[in-house]
């Protein structure tokens, strides 16, 4: 619901040069996985020990407290500590992730984790139009509020809708925990697993470099008029095609295998991000972002589905933890990235970066595939 507007917000401030504006943008939206970065490997290890729904009501209750604050703010400095603080507790999300994760059986791991995906981008593909739509009517500090109402109300849904049970590994020598050190060791020893989860590195950098600026691209494109609406459906676009394909592209991995498919998104999306450069209206980029969603969209259920698998159940959480806290560096890395870039070069030089991203993303991903053809063919099929 706010991400459409962070840039505007921060112009409202005061008067601003529009470098200014898209540096802080970069470095306000980016912030956050900061702290992120860091806490998430931690909330993994104590949802291995304690349970991942204490973790998720947690993880709501500070995110709604941090999201109302941030409409108090009349700063960038006050704006940009606030996003540092919801840093320790962005990752509902993930930590979703890891529950349905270790609570379903893996050879269904992809198809159940794209219907939470599809889910999430539901919400994804909702708030940037509906937020768009309020913050041109009630004003920037009202939608912020607004925001963080729906957050607690998370929290709650969490707390009287949601039962976890205690799931025993599949494999009867599996230990029932794992040090840190053995975490890592595992992760170490696992080249595609460690691959796999470096590709999410570069994919959220190429995600979210364009995300602080979206809505500065699309006044060059469209103008003024509504740009907060306008902005949300630019988003949104992205939602779309991720709402439409995340559940579909997790299904085929469960039967093609999860590292085939993932190549195979990296190189769409790297193809499809590329034309971003050359868009001259506002429906060309909104194309542009739904074939972006719909690649990227189905990366999120794959990659985790894998970790899945390779992963022992007692340890899963941490490893999707410090494949969450990989992501936030992206996340983080990303925008002030795009941030740069765009008050330097240029919009477009954005997306001839993150284009190139991708590509080598699968073009590595590929070459770890060929020199560990084992791990390959025992995921060729996850049945």
């Amino acid at each position: 619901m706010v991400l459409p507007f962070i840039s505007l917000y921060i112009d409202s401030f005061g008067n601003f040069s529009e470098s200014y504006v898209q540096q802080w943008s970069g470095w306000v939206f980016g912030v956050t996985f900061v702290t992120a970065f860091l806490f998430a490997p931690i909330w993994g290890r104590v949802g291995d020990r304690y349970g991942r729904k204490k973790i998720l009501i947690i993880s709501a209750v500070g995110l709604g407290v941090s999201v109302f604050l941030m409409g108090l703010a009349d700063s960038v400095w006050q704006l940009f500590f606030l996003r540092l603080f919801m840093g320790v507790f962005t990752g509902f999300i993930p930590m979703s992730q890891a529950l349905i994760a270790t609570q379903t059986p893996k050879h269904i791991a992809g198809k159940v984790l794209g219907t939470l995906q599809t889910g999430s981008i539901t919400g994804s593909l909702m708030g940037p139009m509906l937020g768009g739509v309020l913050a041109d009517t009630f004003g920037y500090s009202a939608t912020f509020q607004g925001t963080s109402i729906t957050v607690f109300l998370s929290a709650f849904i969490v707390i009287f809708g949601i039962k976890e049970f205690k799931i025993n590994d599949e494999s009867s020598d599996s230990k029932k925990s794992y040090s840190r050190k053995e975490v890592l060791r595992h992760i170490f020893r696992h080249p595609v697993l460690l691959m796999v989860m470096l590709v999410s590195l570069f994919v959220q950098i190429a995600h979210f470099s364009i995300q602080p600026i979206l809505s500065l691209y699309v006044a060059e494109l469209h103008g003024p008029a509504n740009l907060a609406f306008f902005s949300g459906i630019a988003f949104s676009a992205a939602g779309l095609g991720n709402l439409l394909m995340a559940r579909r592209w997790g299904s085929i991995a469960d039967k093609v295998g999860y590292i085939r498919i993932l190549v195979f998104l990296l190189f769409m999306a790297g193809i499809v991000y590329l034309p971003g450069a050359f868009v001259t209206s506002i429906w060309q980029l909104v194309i542009i972002r739904f074939l972006l969603g719909a690649s990227i969209g189905g990366i999120i259920p794959v990659r985790t589905a894998y970790i899945r698998q390779e992963a022992p159940l007692a340890m899963q959480g941490e490893v999707l933890g410090y494949n969450t806290s990989i992501r936030f560096l992206g996340n983080m890395i990303g925008p002030a990235l795009g941030g740069m870039l765009s008050g330097y070069l240029g919009f477009s030089s954005v997306f001839y970066v993150t284009s190139a991203l991708l590509a080598a993303s699968g073009i590595a991903m590929y070459l770890t595939i060929q020199r560990n053809p084992r791990t390959a063919k025992r995921h060729a099929h996850s049945v």
